[in-house]
């Protein structure tokens, strides 16, 4: 959202703007512990992280050991870029404009000397096919790094991570590792302020993503990337079809125990759709569009067709089956704080 053009960046700037929002977070939210870099990038957060005594960890992903190392990518255009100031180079596939001082600047950087004197955890992930930014890399990186160090072999990745089992994996990786180096902190509870649960949702920051919280339990919903959600959680109505399959599953549990059936598992599948009346022949004063809610069960276990059939029924009376199918009286209050 900056709205800058890559072609007015260089390495220096790179460099200043990592300190730049490092510095805006710290005074207002809290400074960042962690810096993570790809390809250029991973440079530039060795860079950075020097200067930044509230960085713990560093961790880098196809980084060039040597910032002039990358000026191969495109020695064709020196020329170019020299008449006209500014160049369009092919880097893995994805097109960049360069100017001179983009170049330029690749050469006022000792890396290596860097990553010496740094002195903090570093994470080296390369992968040993790289055609972009060679594993030699990763090995001088390594090799000029203080312990704690580590490196990962990401195998058969592109420079790019294009497959995005490759870049699923990295974050993993990088999640995994940094654990080591930050101190445990505890879930910050939302107060449900004597009810139930809470949910809560920064619009600001969060687009969709909302935060729930019952008195001992935090999950999240969102929207699906379709109609523009993270996609980091289930939908509201993905929940309203887990508490029913949830509701269903233990109370058809308690049945069978009672019975002394031998149901050993079972499987609920939920769907919530809107469905036309006429669709469902359902009767209706004014035919329209209709909740419809499509329930299946599997059984595992010992047992008959009238045992199969009595189960189906008992599903159906569910607390939260029973509280959806029921005219439901909603009391809505506005809080002010």
């Amino acid at each position: 959202r900056s709205e800058g053009e890559f072609v007015d960046s260089h390495f220096s700037a790179n460099v200043q703007d990592l300190i730049d929002v490092h510095s805006y977070m710290s005074e207002h939210y809290e400074a960042p512990g962690l810096l993570v870099g790809h390809s250029l990038g991973g440079a530039a957060v060795l860079a950075a992280a020097a200067k930044l005594k509230a960085v713990k960890a560093v961790a880098t992903i196809a980084a060039p050991a040597n910032v002039d190392h990358v000026k191969h990518l495109f020695s064709n255009h020196i020329e170019e870029i020299d008449k006209k100031g500014n160049a369009e180079v092919d880097i893995g596939g994805r097109p960049f404009v360069i100017n001179k001082d983009f170049v330029e600047e690749f050469t006022k950087t000792d890396l290596p000397t860097i990553v010496k004197n740094l002195r903090k955890p570093l994470l080296i992930m390369h992968s040993p096919l790289d055609k972009i930014v060679g594993i030699d890399n990763a090995k001088q990186l390594y090799v000029k790094a203080h312990h704690p160090k580590s490196f990962i072999t990401l195998d058969d990745a592109d420079h790019l991570l294009n497959n995005e089992n490759d870049s699923a994996y990295v974050g993993e990786v990088i999640g995994t590792w940094a654990r080591r180096y930050f101190p445990r902190v505890e879930n910050k509870m939302l107060d449900t302020d004597g009810e139930q649960l809470v949910g809560h949702l920064n619009i600001i920051e969060d687009n969709f993503t909302t935060s729930i919280q019952t008195k001992n339990h935090t999950f999240i919903a969102d929207e699906p990337a379709e109609i523009d959600g993270s996609d980091f959680g289930p939908s509201p109505y993905e929940y309203l079809n887990a508490a029913l399959a949830a509701c269903t599953a233990m109370t058809l549990k308690m049945y069978a125990e009672r019975k002394q059936w031998d149901l050993r598992e079972v499987f609920v599948y939920l769907s919530h759709s809107r469905k036309h009346s006429d669709d469902l022949l359902v009767k209706v004063e004014k035919p329209r569009y209709m909740d419809h809610i499509s329930k299946k069960l599997k059984f595992v276990g010992n047992l008959d067709i009238a045992q199969e059939e009595r189960l189906k029924e008992i599903a159906s009376r569910c607390p939260v089956h029973k509280t959806i199918a029921n005219e439901v009286i909603f009391e809505t209050q506005i809080i002010k704080e």
